[in-house]
């Protein structure tokens, strides 16, 4: 049996499995869920992958996706 897992990887290092590998520098939500453009506002929090990495083991490949976070600022071009 192989197993294929993902998982988003905070910028404080917490890191939550998710069921999808994701696109890079796709914006996405706290739980991975990929945001809809035009955002309804710029006072949401919001990250955007900014990396992703996949290590193989025996059995298993585990990808992981490196969420930057955006500030208001920054969503203002999104809205």
């Amino acid at each position: 049996m192989y197993l294929t897992e993902f998982f988003l990887v905070f910028p404080e290092g917490d890191i939550q499995e998710i069921d999808r590998r994701l696109p890079f520098n796709v914006l996405v939500d706290m739980n991975g869920n990929v945001l809809d453009l035009p955002l309804p506002t710029n006072k949401m929090i919001v990250f955007r992958v900014n990396g992703i990495r996949t290590e193989e083991k025996k059995g298993a490949s585990c990808t992981y996706h490196v969420l930057e976070q955006l500030s208001a600022d920054e969503l203002l071009s999104y809205v």
